[in-house]
């Protein structure tokens, strides 16, 4: 069977099972990844068990981190730490600017850490915020999702846009100060976005929540706790996991402290484990919430397992989309739509001579293959290397640097239930499967082309060559 259709039968299957015969999300990714899996070529002893594998791996790379980010979001909710943070916020930029101080937290927090990361810390302040606002809640999640998902893309030193960089021979610090520029007006637009849609479909947080916390559970009369011990577990597990990464770029590049960075490395390898890290923000939670609120031990076993309880079905079913993501790439659709392109570009590119051609191109192929497997960073590394393959000998008019931002911008386009994104944006904030399909899937498609017409006016106007 041709992979495009295998695709279809796919998606086919999972949004009937959700929607029309009413699954839990997991069933419904179990059952499409497994049928995907039967449809794709292999020996038939290894098509279940691809499944299993996929799963497995995505399990291994997501689940001890959404676990201590549930311990670590519960025990800030409960102990009053999130809303010290809300009110931080909201004295800085009065209540009108919280959904800008969430999605300007989110650009900066998510240059060093991934996406996920981010998301899972500030989560709970969303939740906090609309708790005392009572209104925006879709707003502040999908400021969060903006912010945090233009710097994610477009700025190393996060997988995608470095891999980009490398692959099309682009000097890593032209990457960071163009992806930085390009970034600003999409999570602009993506924030302006945000408030549109709140304004048409208002959500409430549903229970039971991802973070294993709903409405504030802090009366108005309990005090707070100091904004400083509030801040840490956010802070510190940014900061080891920023150590590692600077240490890790310093060692690329070849100067008189390179002995220095190279010593550091092992230390910061460790420190800035984001398992370790996450660990060490829940060591911390969970002080403030025993010292401030004085709970006993049964209280504090309590709250720890209220919010695993709440995590496992998460993690079962951002895993349950890593092995349907698996399967899709076992049918080699990937290398469908790149033979298409590469058939085509030829012709194509001969036909234009300002060299714009390569960026729709990057922008529509990291799209599609975005569609297809869900991962923005598959997407943009074998678009990357389809790209760096027709570029013209001679140059191109601008430079390469904006091939590589229009490849992460067409990778935000095209996110759907085979993203662990949609996923995670659904269950953590509590909201229902349609309205992340008509929230997440559009701002991050709005975030996206913003990013491609800046790169484009850019391309124009400043060609840095």
């Amino acid at each position: 069977m041709h992979p495009t259709l295998i695709l279809l039968v796919g998606m086919a299957t999972i949004l009937a099972g959700i929607v029309l015969l009413r699954l839990n999300a997991f069933l419904a990714l179990i059952i499409a990844a497994v049928v995907v899996s039967l449809l794709a070529p292999g020996e038939p002893a290894e098509k279940i068990a691809r499944v299993a594998e996929g799963f497995g791996r995505t399990a291994g790379t997501v689940g001890v981190v959404i676990a201590l980010a549930a311990i670590t979001g519960k025990a800030m909710m409960d102990s009053g730490a999130a809303d010290r943070i809300v009110n931080g916020f909201l004295a800085l930029l009065g209540e009108k600017r919280g959904a800008t101080a969430l999605c300007a937290t989110g650009y900066i927090l998510s240059i060093p850490v991934f996406f996920d990361t981010v998301f899972y810390l500030l989560v709970p302040l969303a939740r906090s915020m609309h708790g005392r606002t009572n209104r925006n809640y879709l707003k502040y999640l999908l400021a969060i999702a903006a912010g945090a998902g233009a710097t994610h893309t477009l700025v190393p030193p996060t997988p995608g846009p470095l891999a980009i960089a490398g692959t099309l021979g682009v000097d890593l610090g032209t990457m960071v100060l163009v992806g930085i520029v390009v970034a600003l007006p999409a999570a602009g637009a993506g924030l302006l976005f945000a408030g549109w849609v709140d304004r048409r479909m208002p959500v409430v947080p549903r229970a039971p929540a991802a973070l294993g916390a709903g409405a504030p559970q802090v009366a108005a009369t309990h005090s707070l706790p100091g904004l400083v011990p509030s801040l840490l577990p956010i802070i510190l597990p940014v900061l080891l996991i920023s150590s590692h990464t600077v240490v890790v770029s310093m060692t690329a590049r070849p100067g008189m402290h390179l002995a220095m960075w190279s010593g550091l490395a092992p230390y910061t390898a460790i420190l800035g484990n984001p398992n370790l890290a996450l660990l060490l923000a829940v060591g911390i939670a969970m002080w403030v919430y025993v010292r401030h609120r004085r709970v006993s031990r049964a209280d504090l076993a309590e709250m720890v397992e209220t919010s695993l309880m709440s995590a496992g079905v998460m993690i079962l079913i951002i895993a349950a989309s890593g092995a349907f993501g698996v399967a899709l790439q076992a049918t080699e659709i990937g290398s469908v739509i790149e033979r298409t392109f590469v058939g085509q570009s030829g012709g194509a590119a001969s036909g234009t001579g300002s060299g714009l051609v390569f960026l729709f191109l990057g922008f529509g192929v990291a799209s599609l293959i975005k569609l297809a497997q869900g991962s923005s960073t598959v997407a943009m590394i074998t678009t990357a290397a389809m790209l760096a393959a027709m570029l013209p000998a001679n140059g191109l008019p601008f430079h390469t640097v904006y091939v590589a931002t229009a490849i992460a911008s067409g990778s935000l386009v095209g996110t759907w239930m085979n993203d662990s994104g949609f996923w995670l944006f659904s269950k953590m904030g509590g909201v229902t499967e349609l309205e992340t399909l008509k929230s997440w899937t559009p701002v991050l498609a709005v975030v996206g082309v913003t990013s491609m017409v800046t790169t484009l006016v850019l391309a124009v106007l400043v060609p840095l060559r």
